[in-house]
């Protein structure tokens, strides 16, 4: 036998890859996130260097307008995998728990989405720049803070990293940077005057504005909720978190509010708006929303805050349908052409705008499944073969249960017929796995999606006795339309990232000229 022989030793197989974690979206998810986190290091750079440089333009507006979409692209991106993930992997049929960590993901989000809409104004007015460079400035330092949060074991969760000793490196770099930029941006405030003054409360500018307050409200809310556990500890000695109740009562008002002002603000005119210009804009999807709320409180919906949400998303998604209309139909007059193509057409002269309308279309789909929530129901049982259960319209009956065993897990699988008004609908197989390295127990929902509702089946476990399956049984109004709506924002997010047809087609103007002009000189010597 050789020397090295005896230096071998058998390491035993780890445990693995969480079983939490082998679900194809989580492939993608974390790298998705991170582009995000690390993508918005480049704004921020670009606007510190022209702080530093003390550089009068908004040069830097323009050259990372691109790169902070496509990073705000990856962050919707993670956020939306994440959601899904917990959704169809996590087995109590949610798609957000305010945890901490799920916290920091959306931080950056809403104080990027801020920063998009705000860039605009610095753009085409030249107005709160201080504001932009405090918004991206923000941004950053939330990312920083996310990536504290993951690593540094300060807040309880489920996501989080082992406590290590690294969170007070992040919590240095937080405080000397942010120290660093408050002080460039005191220094420089005669290099960020604003060039037009607010000339009206009815304006298009005062929509950005309200925008902007009402998502850094929220981005506040959702940094206090998730940073209290650490200030109470500090305070009292107690280590308090808030629920998901105290998020919900208070980001729900927010959120609608926000909703409202996706579709008002497209139809403000810039600097002021005239009494007439508002009543011929807000007069069919006003009306047509207040009719729908009517309606579903005859129809008995009493829920306030889902007759709210359910008019104002009729109303925005009413307000970008107009706006394509208008402008299709205008196109089409001018180039004799169907107004589907003129659609097309439109929305390629001018990407940028019309992207963004369905971007908020997407986010009007994303809130109509955000309301189903207040209509769930129901239902756990524990059931034996040929035993019956019913949650909402359905009637569910166990046909089957059975034992698995292979290499990796062992397994109860629960063969349930679902039955609606006395239809066989089908079966669905809900599974509860325990994997034999880590001694981890995980669900496999069995799922019936339609647009409406869906049906979702949990298998929870045995009884006590061993000899029933305990089966959770939800009914989830409306919540395909998240993903739906989802994929509609990340659509429009790439819209906006084509170059403008009339942008492309006055570069090209320009390059003709200039090569004329050269060809003249040249010409002429």
């Amino acid at each position: 036998m050789l020397a090295t022989d005896k230096l071998i030793v058998a390491v035993p197989d780890g445990n693995g890859l969480s079983p939490l974690l082998q679900y194809p979206a989580m492939a993608i998810h974390p790298p998705m996130l991170y582009l995000g986190y690390v993508g918005f290091a480049v704004p921020f750079a670009f606007a510190i260097g022209s702080l530093i440089t003390r550089q009068p333009g908004d040069a830097w507006i323009h050259t990372t307008r691109r790169w902070t979409l496509v990073t705000w692209l990856f962050q919707s991106t993670g956020v939306m995998l994440g959601a899904a993930w917990a959704y169809h992997v996590l087995g109590w049929g949610g798609y957000w728990g305010w945890d901490p960590v799920e916290n920091a993901s959306l931080l950056p989000w809403l104080s990027g989405t801020a920063f998009l809409h705000s860039v605009m104004m610095q753009e085409k007015k030249g107005m709160m720049k201080v504001w932009n460079i405090v918004l991206v400035s923000s941004t950053f330092f939330l990312c920083i803070l996310g990536t504290f949060l993951t690593r540094s074991g300060v807040v309880q969760s489920v996501h989080a990293f082992a406590r290590s000793e690294i969170g007070k490196y992040f919590v240095t770099f937080l405080a000397l940077g942010i120290a660093a930029t408050i002080y460039l941006i005191l220094d420089r405030l005669d290099y960020l005057k604003s060039e037009a003054q607010l000339e009206s409360v009815i304006s298009r500018e005062s929509s950005f504005l309200f925008n902007n307050l009402i998502l850094l409200a929220s981005c506040f809310a959702v940094l206090w909720g998730t940073l209290f556990p650490v200030i109470s500890e500090a305070a009292t000695g107690d280590k308090i978190s808030l629920d998901a109740d105290w998020y919900n009562r208070l980001m729900v008002p927010i959120g609608l509010f926000l909703l409202l002002l996706t579709g008002v603000g497209p139809l403000f005119a810039w600097r002021k708006t005239s009494a007439e210009s508002l009543r011929r804009n807000f007069q069919w999807p006003g009306v047509a929303s207040l009719v729908l709320v009517a309606a579903l409180f005859a129809a008995g919906i009493r829920h306030f805050y889902a007759l709210i949400s359910f008019g104002f998303c009729l109303f925005v998604a009413l307000t970008v349908m107009m706006e394509f209309y208008k402008g299709g139909r205008s196109v089409a007059a001018k180039n004799s052409m169907n107004l589907l193509h003129a659609m097309v057409e439109l929305t390629h002269r001018n990407t940028r705008r019309y992207g963004g309308y369905l971007v908020h279309m997407g986010i009007v789909l994303m809130f109509i499944g955000f309301t189903g929530h207040a209509f769930n129901q129901s239902e756990v049982k524990e059931l034996n073969v040929g035993d019956t259960m019913r949650v909402g319209t359905y009637d569910l009956k166990m046909i089957n249960l059975d034992q698995g065993e292979n290499p990796n897990y062992a397994s109860h699988t629960a063969t349930m017929q679902v039955s609606k008004n006395g239809d066989v609908l089908g079966v669905l197989k809900p599974e509860k796995r325990l994997y034999k390295a880590s001694r981890q127990s995980t669900s496999e929902v069995g799922i019936r999606q339609r647009p409406n509702e869906d049906l979702y089946l949990n298998f929870g476990g045995m009884s006590d006795d061993n000899q029933r399956a305990v089966i959770q049984a939800y009914v989830f109004p409306l919540v395909s339309w998240i993903w739906i709506g989802g994929l509609v924002l990340i659509g429009g997010t790439f819209v906006c990232l084509v170059p403008s047809k009339i942008k492309m087609q006055y570069a090209r103007t320009e390059v003709v000229g200039i090569t004329k002009k050269h060809a003249t000189v040249q010409k002429s010597s």
